[in-house]
């Protein structure tokens, strides 16, 4: 399936282990018109992006998770796409981000997250890319 550069833009990576989470926000940025593929299986969201990463214009990504974390699961997205959006998500204050390195996150949103926050930040971020 081939998607224009519209619809390529407006797909978005979401991952993170809270179910809940994933829901409320894929239906949130489902009526605003993104493309979003839910994953609470941080393993399984790679694995889809690695298949599909021509499609996606950005991830979000929690930051703690069982089975991987977000800033590994950035680093292996960012092996195949350097130019990829990503927003991080965290509950803590006080997550130490060197593990990063010399990787480029586009922004980090503190939980709780308020609705217009998440929208205005992805919409900022798909836009630019």
């Amino acid at each position: 399936m081939s998607l224009n550069q519209n619809q390529i833009n407006r797909s978005i990576l979401l991952v993170d282990d809270e179910l809940d989470i994933v829901n409320l926000f894929t239906e949130l940025l489902k009526s605003k018109n993104y493309d979003v593929s839910g994953f609470t299986n941080p393993l399984k969201a790679l694995e889809d992006y690695k298949e599909n990463y021509d499609q996606y214009g950005m991830v979000i990504s929690d930051i703690q998770m069982p089975k991987m974390n977000g800033f590994d699961l950035v680093k292996s997205i960012k092996m195949i796409n350097r130019n990829i959006s990503i927003i991080l998500m965290s509950a803590y204050a006080d997550i130490d981000y060197s593990q990063l390195n010399d990787i480029t996150i586009n922004e980090v949103i503190q939980k709780p997250i308020k609705i217009m926050k998440l929208l205005s930040t992805v919409e900022k971020h798909l836009m630019s890319a």
